[in-house]
């Protein structure tokens, strides 16, 4: 091509300024160094029992993780807390939606921390069916207590499984204590079954009531009286009082129908306003007569073994669960099987038992 001929197109690419990368490397590599290690075992256990509440949190978070890894190092924490664990008080508080636990468990906190009590306070949280979240709003309804030194709120969400937050629980206790906490309150979402969960984790149940709220005896229903330790009437106040009063006769004469308690203790009634902090030192009086007459006559350390017992067969139990729906043969043969069962071709109770026959072949 001529000179002449030569010409210079808009469409030709010139040469551009080199573009800098868009990812900066030294602040990644500064990033990293600010980044904090893992955590060794050994490491959340000298911070728990050095009473390191962030530390305390991020074992707690570690025991509430699916993760496997997340599980293993969590168990390795647990087996070393265990010796510095089991001198505190665990007490269960339940109720209604609206009798007013959290106010009661705030005002019971700080009457027992200027006693030189050391108070966790583990919140189960009801989880949505729908979206599987939860508030967590304890803290925000316990202003007081949540910025006491001497005083730690967690809140866990119950993610539609009490089962699973019984085992995390009670974990979760063993990390408290070991970090110097004597007194464990757990509280209730109050709905269904939980009462139960709790009560087999608990050395003392309280069951908070209110007067005034319809039929007195509507927990006798439940079964629920039959588990409580204590029965106390809150927002005994105001023009409330002579209602909680008359509730706490129906509640005594109530309780006369059901057989003698195990543990040689008489369940008591009584009344009490969280609002203006009336009653409290009575309840926590009683909670004292509660220990004393168990730990003297035995039941206390009988109610702990007990309680390891059943830890025992509710791990085994899970774990058999996770294990038979975690195989994929045992997957794949269960969707056949739905598909036989949803179209009326087979029964539910013989596509379990294949189930469990394909199971038992396969661990032979």
């Amino acid at each position: 091509m001529s000179k002449k001929q030569e010409f210079k197109s808009a469409l030709n690419v010139m040469d551009g300024i080199e573009q800098p990368d868009q990812i900066n490397a030294d602040a990644v590599i500064k990033l990293k160094a600010k980044r904090p290690h893992p955590l060794s075992a050994g490491e959340f256990v000298a911070g728990i029992r050095s009473g390191n509440r962030t530390i305390l949190s991020k074992a707690i978070t570690l025991i509430e993780s699916s993760l496997h890894a997340h599980q293993q190092k969590a168990q390795e924490i647990i087996n070393t807390c265990l010796p510095f664990s089991g001198k505190s008080i665990r007490i269960g508080i339940t109720g209604v939606p609206g009798v007013g636990k959290s106010t009661f468990i705030e005002a019971l906190g700080m009457y027992l921390i200027p006693k030189g009590h050391q108070v966790a306070v583990l919140a189960i949280d009801p989880s949505s069916t729908r979206s599987k979240g939860s508030i967590l709003g304890d803290k925000t309804r316990m202003e007081e207590l949540a910025v006491e030194p001497k005083a730690y709120i967690r809140p866990s969400p119950s993610a539609g499984s009490l089962g699973g937050v019984a085992r995390k629980t009670r974990e979760t206790i063993i990390l408290c204590e070991a970090a110097g906490f004597d007194v464990i309150l757990v509280e209730t979402v109050g709905v269904g079954q939980s009462e139960t969960t709790v009560r087999s984790m608990v050395d003392f149940f309280l069951l908070l009531m209110l007067a005034g709220a319809g039929d007195e005896l509507q927990g006798m229903k439940r079964g629920i009286m039959e588990m409580a330790d204590a029965i106390i009437i809150n927002k005994a106040d105001g023009d409330n009082i002579n209602k909680a009063k008359a509730a706490r006769v129906e509640y005594k004469n109530a309780l006369h129908l059901y057989p003698p308690a195990e543990c040689g203790w008489n369940p008591v009634v009584d009344i009490c306003s969280a609002r203006s902090r009336t009653g409290i030192e009575a309840v926590w009086d009683l909670i004292g007569d509660f220990t004393e007459t168990t730990k003297t006559n035995g039941f206390f350390d009988h109610q702990r073994k007990q309680q390891f017992r059943q830890v025992l067969t509710e791990t085994i139990d899970q774990a058999l669960k996770q294990n038979f729906y975690g195989r994929k043969d045992i997957m794949q043969a269960m969707a056949n099987f739905e598909k036989e069962v949803l179209s009326g071709n087979l029964s539910p109770y013989t596509a379990a038992a294949m189930l469990l026959k394909i199971n038992n072949e396969t661990a032979k």
